[in-house]
């Protein structure tokens, strides 16, 4: 659990001007993005429209032939200028990803507990004990059935929603200040989703980390992001608090996101549902 004054000292990060290209091509092409403690951005688009490049830029996990410009302002130093060896302390640390696909990012052949426990003696150097403590804790937190029993099993021997939460239990076991969730409810129900974006929200509020939440579709943000961020072709083109956004969406693509949703008029009209109202739904 992270006391209070932990959380009163935990750092947003600031993205200005950030450019990205690969082997020539422009992928982003000057974007700001402002992560706050203790809130929930979203960044919105279509495929190819450089959300997820912005995920990656922020963890230096960009591939070969990247060339980056502009800055990505955190404690106090631009990461840009970061080498791997100060990137790889902070990376998991104090700046973690969901990745959309946790079978990909999970390592097949080792338990939950190993890769959990693992994660954690790296960056903090706990000793094996007190990671299995803080392991169960965390999946416990993430809401994982028979957490104890989880921590023996494999990652195929979970169900979709559950790996997810796994994923998540990993990105947070050290309470990072930066939460990057890319994507996280793609391949899940519409019930299990729900479930999913709840815990980001109570991780959010309980931990006070700056999250991040990428996605194409306006529905799953809208009742968690406070601002979102509409991305096309590599640029912002419209950013504001979520009601104006899918109310009274200003640019013609925005507008034609809010309109591809199933249900979007009454994102039109203005009755965006609360996270509140929500049922609680099993995953």
């Amino acid at each position: 659990m992270v006391d209070t004054q932990n959380r009163a000292d935990r750092q947003g990060l600031s993205v200005r001007g950030l450019t990205v290209s690969i082997h020539g091509k422009p992928i982003i092409r000057g974007i700001d993005l402002d992560l706050v403690p203790g809130k929930i951005t979203g960044l919105a688009g279509e495929s190819g429209s450089g959300k997820s490049m912005t995920g990656l830029a922020m963890l230096g996990l960009l591939p070969d032939g990247s060339k980056t410009g502009g800055e990505i302002l955190f404690d106090g130093r631009n990461l840009l200028e970061c080498d791997e060896r100060e990137y790889g302390k902070l990376r998991g640390a104090r700046i973690a990803m969901v990745f959309q696909d946790p079978t990909a990012s999970l390592h097949p052949m080792l338990t939950i507990g190993r890769q959990l426990t693992d994660h954690l003696r790296v960056h903090t150097g706990m000793s094996k004990r007190d990671a299995m403590a803080k392991a169960l804790e965390t999946l416990e937190r993430v809401k994982v059935p028979d957490p104890a029993t989880a921590l023996k099993k494999y990652p195929h021997q979970f169900s979709g929603g559950q790996l997810q939460r796994v994923a998540i239990a990993v990105a947070i076991i050290c309470e990072p200040e930066i939460l990057i969730a890319d994507e996280p409810t793609t391949a899940l129900d519409v019930t299990v989703q729900a479930g999913v974006l709840r815990l980001l929200q109570q991780l959010c509020d309980e931990l006070g980390i700056a999250v991040v939440l990428i996605t194409h579709d306006l529905g799953v943000m809208s009742s968690l992001a406070e601002r979102i961020s509409v991305m096309r072709g590599g640029e912002i083109v419209e950013e504001g608090p979520r009601y104006e956004v899918l109310r009274r969406p200003q640019h013609t693509y925005t507008r034609s996101l809010v309109e591809a949703l199933p249900n979007h008029e009454p994102f039109l009209e203005g009755a965006v549902e609360s996270a509140e109202s929500r049922p609680e739904v099993g995953s």
